[in-house]
């Protein structure tokens, strides 16, 4: 039997299993919230097949929806990677959302080499610690610090989501030159001033636990964002727990130093993830990006991993 299922039905499909809401399909396909219901009915209706189940004031995709999604999102892709090709276009562009020290840190003082390995890529960051939703075009990923959960994009959403850890960070402690002589074993950091990160997920009594002592009460100056604790750091204010990641610039300068390496225990954690919709995985912007990124973290970022069906 032939089905002739319309493009526009198949996009209120794609874009209300995206976005997990009707409403939200509506705002990025400019309609109204009737008109994508009614399209979504009508496909249902072709189908003989109930494509959402609604609980509460949410929905989710059946087993049946599940396994169209797989294959109306595989088809807009490659649909879009086949115009791409044939189409006289400008420089491809990247739209990323940014952890602020990520961007900083990590991400700013590589950029002069992400563009020149991939001529004619243009990039767009914005920086925050929110987790953006994917509303619209806004971005085409976001690299969030913390792991992202369901409660972050609500439940629907979340599934539409590729999700890619980028792997293990070292956290230690770091200080100026001035300090170090100070400072021996990790018990001589209990009469140092220690740097707090206020939102980091590895913090002073996790170290302090991993090297077997009690840490001191806080007393010393508090940031939130990784890159302020580290220039403190770096101008002498005392000692900052940060990843060895962010630190590079630094420790090759010279500013601040290791002065416990390879003496007291390290923590080692997964704090970054590179997060994106799954449909935009054939953008080629993403996907240079992606590449990119996996060679500069020596990490095995694969797409392929994500044609199978989502997370439950």
């Amino acid at each position: 039997m032939k089905l002739h299922l319309p493009l526009s039905a198949l996009r209120a499909f794609e874009a209300v299993s995206r976005t997990g809401s009707f409403r939200a399909a509506a705002t990025d396909l400019g309609l109204t919230p009737s008109a994508v219901s009614h399209a979504i009915r009508g496909l249902e209706d072709l189908l003989a097949a109930p494509l959402f189940v609604r609980e509460g004031r949410g929905i989710r995709l059946t087993p049946q929806g599940e396994t169209l999604m797989r294959h109306v999102e595989r088809g807009f892709g490659e649909l879009r990677l086949g115009i791409g090709s044939i189409a006289a276009r400008g420089p491809e562009r990247l739209r990323l959302h940014c952890a602020p020290s990520f961007a900083a840190q990590w991400l700013v003082p590589r950029l002069k080499r992400l563009l020149e390995e991939n001529a004619g890529l243009e990039v767009r960051i914005a920086a925050g610690a929110d987790y953006t939703r994917f509303r619209g075009d806004e971005f085409d990923a976001d690299i969030v610090y913390g792991a992202p959960q369901p409660e972050h994009y609500g439940a629907q959403a979340y599934q539409a989501l590729a999700i890619m850890p980028l792997g293990r960070e070292t956290v230690t402690p770091l200080c100026a030159p001035s300090l170090a002589g100070a400072i021996r074993t990790p018990r001589d950091l209990l009469g140092q001033t220690l740097i707090e990160s206020a939102v980091k997920k590895v913090r002073w009594p996790d170290w302090f636990s991993a090297n077997g002592l009690v840490g001191p009460e806080s007393a010393g100056p508090r940031f939130d964002r990784s890159f302020l604790s580290l220039s403190a750091a770096a101008e002498g204010l005392g000692v900052a727990l940060e990843s060895l990641r962010f630190a590079e610039r630094e420790l090759a300068s010279g500013r601040l130093v290791r002065p416990l390496a390879g003496v007291a225990a390290d923590v080692t954690y997964v704090g970054h993830w590179l997060v994106f919709p799954r449909a935009r995985r054939y953008a080629p912007a993403l996907r240079l990006f992606i590449d990119w990124l996996g060679r500069e973290l020596g990490l095995p970022l694969d797409l392929a991993a994500y044609e199978t069906a989502p997370r439950q």
